[in-house]
């Protein structure tokens, strides 16, 4: 038996089957299709499934942007994702490199970037006939810095997770109940969040941290972050996980890795992986010394 999430604090559900019938009929109420985000994440893959059975194939459109800070790999699963849903698949050209305010790195970053692509989503809609535009923030992510969500207001984007209290467990137990691969999947996020604020996101950066965090994969650490202090790589693997990172013979191939990928240093973070940990800098000048 799937383990039951304890229910948000707005909600009671009972099992995954009746917290997914009621995103369903929630779904089923926003008339005229629409476009989902889709990042290949666990909470977008589930909206798609979603979305595509409440609406029909023919209403519903999965939109991705093919940007610089997307790896690869999660583009072509992104699009597999949509194909397993019946669904079209369109590829958005991102630009945000082209969008000066993204790339000084300030802690609105990600208002520039979804801004600009959820405009474009907003047109693909309208060009389509499609009432919507949805998203996959979860009930979680409303606790932490994400300026996105201002832009996600600005264009009149939906986010039924959110709206529904829909936190990240539920959204896992959802995805294990309807059988979608991505239910474990570990959480991602966009790679310009592995640079410091105030560090400019340039695409040799973004390069070099995508084959960085390629290479600790390849070694089988499925949940990782290279944060991009340029020259220096740090490592963000589990608590868990630090052990096997320094074992004999682990160290020196991912050493030797990360500095091909373009690093001259290689730290270990021994706090061990969490998510937006970049953002702990944020708000330190107002708190009193030590």
């Amino acid at each position: 038996m799937t383990p039951q999430p304890d229910a948000p604090a707005s909600l009671s559900f009972a099992s995954p089957e009746q917290a997914e019938a009621v995103l369903l009929a929630h779904l089923k109420s926003l008339g005229g299709g629409g476009v989902v985000a889709l990042s290949a994440g666990v909470d977008s893959a589930l909206l798609l499934s979603l979305a595509a059975e409440a609406w029909g194939p023919g209403s519903c459109l999965a939109a991705t942007s093919r940007s610089e800070s997307l790896p690869a790999a999660e583009l072509a699963e992104a699009q597999a994702q949509a194909a397993l849903a019946g669904v079209e698949h369109v590829c958005l050209r991102g630009s945000e490199l082209d969008i000066e305010a993204f790339r000084r790195n300030s802690p609105d970053r990600c208002f520039h970037c979804k801004d600009h692509l959820y405009g474009e989503m907003r047109t693909l809609a309208a060009e389509r006939g499609l009432a919507h535009v949805i998203d996959g923030t979860n009930a979680d992510d409303a606790g932490d810095h994400r300026p996105g969500l201002g832009a996600a207001r600005t264009h009149g984007v939906a986010s039924p997770f959110l709206e529904l209290g829909v936190g990240k467990a539920w959204v896992r137990a959802i995805s294990r109940h309807r059988g979608l691969a991505t239910w474990d999947k570990p959480a991602e996020a966009c790679l310009s969040s592995r640079f410091p604020y105030g560090t400019e996101v340039t695409r040799e950066g973004l390069r070099r941290i995508e084959q960085a965090e390629l290479v600790l994969k390849d070694l089988g650490f499925r949940n990782v972050r290279v944060r991009d202090h340029d020259p220096v790589a740090r490592l963000e693997v589990p608590v868990g996980e630090l052990g096997a990172v320094l074992a004999p013979g682990m160290r020196e191939r991912i050493q030797e890795g990360i500095r091909a990928a373009g690093f001259t240093y290689v730290a270990l973070d021994l706090d061990g992986l969490r998510s937006g940990s970049l953002n702990e800098v944020l708000g330190r000048a107002s708190r009193p010394p030590a």
